[in-house]
């Protein structure tokens, strides 16, 4: 048995992966197949200096130490930059070296990728310290096939000890970036993996943004949070304002710090809030493990989310327990008929990894995942990857589930769907989940605005997206134009019966009409269609035109994919596809308002439906009882002394927020059914 002590040092000229001309590197070593070692990622840095260390047990020396080199992407499929090998026999023992290693590619062999320099001492393994190394990688005898896919210290990297709250309020005194002596800017943040990008505000040297978010800290001494303001330009490269950074190390916990940053290579100030707050419960075990089946546990979970604690810690809504037990009939990804299975477990921005079982198409991992839950309205995503030896992991199929249709503690088998959710892939996967939330606080926060992803796929055009998109809108309307046409006919006395009821009904509404009739109206509407399902006589219908166009969408992307790598249509048509991605996402954002409304009444989430009863009974009883003119002088003090007793706050719409937890028909049938 030998030891070998590895300082990866640094990397120099690296291939670029990413479309800025850089790439966010990372280092695996592996040993007879195994990881045994994955640095941090250094992002955007194609001369990256790590200066980490790792202890490796080395059985045979004839075995080399193959080190892979990734370009981190979070959410989406690591990018290969290369890979080289160490040969152990030509080490001397008990000496340090300086090693130099050229990346290639084994499908480019004449690609220069860049290289990594190394320092290494072999030596022979001390006997105590040998026991305790093999002790920590000792495998479980049920489980040999399997191996950890996450060194302890990486598994530990997964798990957040505390979360940054962040306010943009505004900026002062911006660099003029247009020709009119204006800029439109924006404001990009990364901490580490994390990113956030808010919303452009034109015309502007002083903008008001007036956004929150929150990041994950996941290293106990703190972090830096990198800052840069950017002018968006139509058509072209967006300018650079500047740029700064909080160092959260300097920052107390447990407090709110107002900050005015002065740009650096540039003009101006940004002003923020940035709050340190305690970590929430998130958590990796293994089935023996199970907070649930601990009675106390469990207990004091119960307790935390009962009635009598409905205003403590508004934004802990809820507790998630996931147990991924195994998957079947997965996809064979090698060569050799089978697949490195492992998975990801996603809730809006917590994504947290099993280890990986080689060489197995029907996998057991036997892990419990627990999270917090910040929104009922959550999806939780579970992705099977394979994991690639030279490449980025393969796809191997996916399960979206909404939090409120889940059946506590029921072993359910999923079957396995492409990325767009729109039909099955090879596969099941059986999970086993829990929900417990305090309904009062779920009501509360679906009025709030809604948690946005730190990472999402960039919007790029489609033909077949921008048809379901306007198909969509001309639903919506074709609607009101229908209501419209029958409204017409009454007065036209196309059916003398129904115009005469519609007469009746107009002339006593008119006369006897009050503002609390309104909401009543809705609280009617909303009724009834419940009595039809609650009868049997369920009069909703999913759009097969919706879900054949999704199926079309996802033949297209497949052709697109390969039409961008011969053709480079996307890059020469930049201006023309903004534009295009622009008009495509206002059809999205009009035809997804329009069925959201109609989903809330058609009781498509009953959690939302019921709320909106409550709401609206409470506007009605108001509206009979409340004289019109005391609402309006109410809201009015309400807008106008807003700002004056509480200067930072966020505004929303608590109409809206409600509306963006109602799923559209395209997320009907891509996550309910």
């Amino acid at each position: 048995i030998y030891q070998l002590d590895v300082t990866l040092r640094r990397g120099q000229n690296l291939a670029a992966r990413d479309r800025g001309g850089t790439s966010d590197p990372y280092v695996k070593f592996k040993l007879g197949g195994k990881e045994v070692f994955r640095s941090k990622t250094i992002h955007k840095n194609l001369n990256p200096v790590w200066e980490e260390k790792a202890y490796i047990l080395i059985d045979n020396l004839r075995e080399p130490l193959y080190i892979k080199v990734f370009d981190y992407d979070f959410g989406l499929q690591d990018d290969f930059i290369g890979s080289a090998f160490l040969d152990l026999m030509s080490l001397e023992l008990n000496r340090q070296t300086d090693v130099t290693l050229s990346l290639k590619d084994p499908h480019y062999p004449d690609h220069d990728l860049g290289s990594i320099f190394l320092s290494v001492l072999l030596a022979p393994g001390d006997q105590q310290e040998t026991m305790l190394m093999r002790k920590s990688w000792k495998r479980s005898s049920k489980f040999q096939t399997q191996s950890l896919r996450l060194s302890d210290l990486h598994r530990k990297s997964q798990l957040w000890r505390g979360i940054v709250s962040v306010t943009l309020i505004e900026g002062r005194e911006l660099k003029a970036m247009d020709a009119n002596g204006l800029s439109d800017p924006y404001v990009k943040f990364r901490l580490g993996h994390q990113k956030y990008k808010s919303k452009i505000v034109p015309k502007t040297l002083n903008p008001q943004w007036r956004e929150q978010f929150d990041f994950h800290l996941y290293e106990e001494r703190g972090g830096i949070i990198d800052i840069t303001v950017w002018d968006k330009d139509v058509g072209k490269k967006d300018d650079f304002i500047g740029r700064c950074q909080v160092d959260l190390s300097t920052l107390s916990k447990e407090q709110t710090h107002k900050l005015e940053m002065p740009l650096e290579e540039g003009e101006g100030y940004l002003v923020l809030l940035v709050t340190l707050t305690a970590s929430a419960a998130v958590t990796i075990s293994d089935l023996s493990i199970n907070s649930l089946e601990d009675q106390k546990e469990r207990e004091e979970i119960l307790k935390r989310y009962s009635p009598m604690m409905m205003f403590h810690n508004i934004s802990d809504v809820g507790f998630l327990q996931v147990k991924v037990i195994r998957a079947e009939a997965l996809m064979a990804a090698d060569v050799t008929g089978k697949s490195d299975p492992f998975c990801v477990v996603e809730l809006n921005n917590d994504r947290l990894l099993t280890h990986t079982v080689y060489r197995n198409l029907n996998p057991e991992w036997n892990k419990i995942f627990t999270f917090n839950i910040k929104d009922i309205h959550s999806v939780l995503e579970v992705t099977v990857y394979d994991e690639d030896r030279d490449r980025s992991a393969d796809f191997l199929g996916k399960v979206a589930i909404p939090l409120l249709s889940i059946q506590n503690g029921e072993q359910k088998a999923y079957v396995l769907k492409n990325k767009q959710l729109t039909g099955p892939t090879k596969g099941v996967i059986y999970l086993e989940i829990d929900v417990i939330f305090n309904a009062v606080k779920a009501s509360i926060r679906t009025l709030m605005p809604k948690e946005p992803k730190y990472i999402e796929e960039e919007d790029r055009l489609s033909k077949q997206l921008l048809l379901r998109n306007f198909i969509r809108m001309k639903h919506c309307i074709m609607a009101l134009v229908t209501a419209a046409y029958y409204i017409s006919s009454c007065f036209d006395w196309d059916s003398p019966p129904r115009s005469l009821a519609a007469f009746l009904l107009f002339l006593f509404v008119v006369w006897n009409f009050e503002l609390y009739m309104i909401p009543l109206a809705l609280l009617l509407l909303l009724a009834w269609n419940y009595f039809l399902i609650v009868s049997g006589k369920d009069n909703r219908q999913h759009d097969t035109v919706v879900e054949d166009m999704l199926e079309d969408e996802e033949e297209e992307d497949d052709r697109d994919d390969k039409d961008s790598e011969k053709k480079g249509f996307m890059n020469r048509l930049y201006a023309i596809q903004e534009v295009c991605v622009t008009v495509q996402n206002i059809l999205d954002e009009i035809a997804s308002f329009g069925e959201r409304i109609k989903n809330t009444f058609n009781w498509t989430v009953p959690f939302l439906s019921w709320l909106a009863i409550v709401a609206l009974s409470v506007f009605t009883v108001i509206l009979y009882f409340i004289p019109l003119r005391y609402i309006v002088l109410v809201w009015g003090i309400n807008k106008f002394t807003k700002k004056i007793r509480n200067p930072y706050a966020i505004d929303n719409n608590e109409i809206l927020d409600f509306l963006s937890r109602v799923p559209s028909d395209v997320q009907v049938v891509c996550i309910f059914f």
